[in-house]
């Protein structure tokens, strides 16, 4: 009987129930995901109760119900599962995502965890029963080994391990061996060479920050001089929900017993073009310089903040796609668009701090054509609008206690765009059709007021914190703002606490507001400060904050009061209430944030 035969015939003697080696990474949490979404039973193998735990509130929150249970793995143990095989002859397919996905390791460490791992799984699928396939991912860069070579020379061992690096001769190993021993035991096996996988390609979440990502960030942050390799420089990629997909109908395929697949996107642009159009994607200026692969190999590392590891993958080489592409048309598996799906991921690291930041309450969304960052609840109708030269972020905690949604304006904060010019746009749209209650703070006030303005019937309610047009003039002359650009680059975190609070202790809360300072928002917030000096725009916001007919809130520190006229003025309106927060100043998010959420909490979501 063939290889397809027998996994057709077993497939029919017993129901599906997929396990999953390494379900806590990337790549297996979505096939988790999508396998419980297909209504197949899952178990989801781990390495503790922890990182379980974690799984399962992670799959809980994309939807999953039911229909996935845990086990602890231990690939050292005696039974790599309690009970050993006995306990698991339910199982019909095996996808074998564990492994170790980093560089920098000991050729011992790597052998024992990417080789040891697929003899251990291997050993453990021959005396299932009803399995039909182990699912293996390998690597596009190291499939195709020759599985006669098994087992290695130690000298041939050496070799390999010293020309590529430790990570990637293990992953080459383990290729081989796998193939040498499933063939031994008479396992069903596919082996998936997925190329660098990014992250869905809906949402372009991941976690997976290393490699590709990991040059990204160095773009995002200014420290990559030079952009490596060249127009034939291809390093392909695929998004983590197609490559789940794949795996799915490649267990149960028969015809796919005994093949290997390449599965990634061949339209991936070329490298520096892919690099190029990620830093444009987040707002940062690409550099032009390119360095070819042969160069940066005999560069030294400070300087080309590459891992020697990360070089082999430089390669203008192409990989045989065609029997993978077959294979997916025939299950109806289409491949993402892969600028769309770029675009995505690059937005969902940005806003995600390339890991810095683990809540899932950020994201980067296109409001009237300007890329806008915003955070909290995406349907709140409580919005607030930041101030100089913080961004939102530093709202957060007030957001969250509100459950409302801070979004930062055009030109700042993590935000594109051009600034103020932007409003007329940008406003409508991110007030919604729904009436909202709108939180504007310092510059964010100005924006609130022209948005009340213009669209009073999106407004429920009105609060300004620390609106400067009612407070003292910051005057910036033309010959200061190059300084201050300057100033605000260079800035540190506890410099800039002290700066707006007096306080260096609140500099944690002021380290991403630094960030995007120095990496692209220096010099639009001095546009803006500016802005806030001139005479004419301070009485034009004056003037439709008197005429707005609808319920208003001025919120201020103690020593950071308004204008004593404008208090007597205002004091009188029927419309308006005036709040003080004791100790506070220009920025009380940061220092009275409880107070201030206090405040803004006694305000309905919409009035």
């Amino acid at each position: 009987m063939s290889a397809a035969a027998h996994s057709a015939a077993k497939l029919q003697a017993a129901p599906r129930h997929a396990l999953i080696f390494g379900a806590s990474g990337l790549v297996g949490r979505h096939l988790a995901l999508r396998l419980a979404a297909a209504g197949v039973p899952v178990t989801v193998a781990v390495r503790s109760v922890e990182s379980g735990r974690t799984l399962m509130a992670w799959l809980a929150k994309h939807g999953v119900s039911g229909g996935i249970t845990q086990a602890t793995v231990d690939f050292t143990g005696a039974e790599i599962l309690a009970g050993g095989s006995a306990g698991w002859q339910h199982i019909t397919e095996i996808h074998n995502c564990a492994g170790v996905y980093r560089f920098g390791m000991t050729a011992e460490e790597a052998r024992s965890t990417n080789v040891g791992i697929v003899e251990r799984v291997l050993g453990f699928a021959a005396e299932l029963p009803h399995l039909t396939r182990v699912v293996h991912i390998s690597g596009y860069r190291v499939g195709r080994q020759e599985p006669t070579t098994v087992p290695w020379t130690e000298d041939l061992r050496r070799k390999r391990y010293a020309k590529l690096g430790s990570y990637e001769a293990s992953k080459v190993e383990s290729d081989a061996i796998f193939q040498s021993c499933a063939g031994d035991l008479g396992v069903p096996w596919t082996v998936v060479n997925p190329s660098s996988v990014i992250g869905d390609s809906e949402t372009g979440e991941s976690d997976q920050l290393i490699g590709l990502a990991d040059t990204i960030r160095q773009i995002w942050q200014g420290t990559t001089p030079a952009l490596p390799g060249g127009n034939a420089t291809f390093l392909p990629v695929v998004t983590v929900d197609y490559l789940a997909q794949f795996m799915i109908a490649a267990a149960t395929d028969p015809e796919a017993a005994g093949k290997s697949y390449w599965v990634l996107d061949p339209e991936t642009p070329p490298l520096p073009e892919l690099l190029t159009r990620a830093g444009a994607q987040l707002g940062v200026t690409t550099p032009r310089l390119r360095i070819p692969t042969a160069v940066i190999t005999r560069l030294p590392r400070w300087l080309t903040k590459a891992d020697p590891e990360t070089l082999t993958f430089l390669s203008s080489d192409r990989y045989p796609t065609s029997s993978a592409e077959e294979f997916a048309a025939r299950h109806g598996l289409r491949m993402p668009d892969v600028t769309v799906s770029m675009e995505r991921w690059v937005d969902y690291l940005g806003a995600h701090r390339f890991g810095r930041s683990s809540t899932d309450v950020r994201r980067i969304v296109e409001v009237a054509g300007v890329s806008t960052y915003e955070l909290g609840s995406p349907a709140s109708r409580r919005v607030i609008l930041p101030g100089l030269p913080v961004n939102a972020d530093t709202w957060e905690p007030v957001a969250a206690a509100l459950g409302a949604r801070a979004v930062d304006l055009p030109g700042l904060g993590l935000s594109g765009g051009r600034g103020v010019a932007d409003w007329e746009n940008w406003l409508p749209v991110v007030l919604r059709e729904e009436p909202v209650h709108l939180v504007g703070h310092s510059i964010g006030a100005a924006a609130a007021v022209t948005a009340a303005t213009r669209h009073p019937e999106r407004i429920a309610s009105l609060t300004l914190v620390a609106p400067f047009f009612l407070q003292q003039a910051a005057r910036v002359a033309a010959w200061q703002r190059p300084l201050i650009r300057a100033a605000l680059r260079r800035i540190s975190p506890g410099q800039l606490a002290f700066r707006l609070t007096g306080d260096r202790g609140n500099a944690p809360a002021l380290e991403t507001s630094v960030q995007d300072l120095r990496r692209s928002s220096a010099g639009r917030a001095v546009e803006h400060l500016a802005h806030a000096g001139s005479e004419a725009w301070r009485r034009e916001l004056q003037e439709q904050l008197l005429a707005f007919p609808g319920s208003v809130r001025i919120i201020t520190g103690s020593t950071d009061p308004l204008l004593p006229a404008w208090a007597r003025d205002l004091e009188g309106a029927p419309n308006i209430q005036l709040h003080t927060i004791a100790g506070a100043g220009h920025h009380p998010q940061l220092t009275h944030s409880r107070a201030l959420s206090r405040l803004l909490a006694a305000i309905p979501a919409a009035a």
